[in-house]
């Protein structure tokens, strides 16, 4: 999916407030700039809290977890961000936005809804830095289902060498060492990253598809992960 990242003065503010000169869109109608005292004067107005949560969401490339989202906002914890973010989650469904708030490895994070990936694909095809061969694909499935794996059960699985195909995973940030195996030598054990569970769109690998429902899942293509 495809995360709009904003850049300038509200990536580089500091944890507890807004810098100085910021303004918030008038869209979000504030009564005043002090936190929790803001009243909405329609159901699609962010109150103060609410705002820094989705900027915080807006600037970061990355999924950001509830006690991050909290320090972020300046927060009292984890359940009040978490709180929030459902909040925002509603208004972006009511608005009809292009955006929606997905919980995904372990975080959250602004992503653009599934029907408009056909067009943000052609947008950035140029620099899909995700596209995976069918080879890669395979030995990228491998690794996720039997994880933590050495690179001999692979090829055995496989039936060829797969050296060149795991280089080029790690390069790509989507498989890791996972650790050392105990057997003859400690080969090394490989296992996915959590850019491999954000390529997919996947809170865990719990939410793996099962083999009988990889020919219908619909989840996304890792050609498509960056879009």
């Amino acid at each position: 999916m495809f995360a709009r990242t904003a850049r300038g003065p509200l990536a580089r503010m500091g944890t507890n407030r807004l810098p100085q000169n910021y303004r918030l869109p008038s869209v979000y109608h504030l009564l005043t700039e002090e936190p929790g005292e803001g009243v909405a004067q329609d159901a699609l107005a962010r109150d103060p809290k609410l705002a820094m949560i989705e900027a915080a969401l807006l600037v970061t490339d990355e999924p950001l977890t509830a006690r991050r989202l909290a320090s972020a906002a300046g927060l009292g914890d984890a359940i009040e961000a978490r709180r929030l973010v459902r909040r925002l989650q509603a208004l972006y469904d009511e608005d009809g936005s292009a955006f929606q708030v997905e919980e995904i490895a372990g975080g959250f994070q602004l992503l653009t809804r599934p029907e408009f990936h056909p067009w943000l694909v052609r947008l950035r095809r140029s620099t899909n830095d995700l596209r995976l061969s069918a080879a890669a694909r395979e030995t990228l499935a491998i690794i996720a289902y039997r994880q933590p794996i050495m690179r001999s059960d692979v090829e055995a699985i496989r039936g060829v060498q797969c050296s060149e195909l795991l280089r080029q995973l790690m390069e790509k940030g989507i498989i890791r060492i996972a650790g050392r195996d105990d057997s003859l030598g400690r080969p090394v054990l490989y296992g996915t990253t959590k850019k491999f569970l954000q390529a997919y769109g996947l809170k865990s690998l719990k939410e793996l598809p099962l083999a009988d429902q990889i020919g219908t899942h619909d989840k996304r293509k890792p050609e498509e992960a960056d879009a």
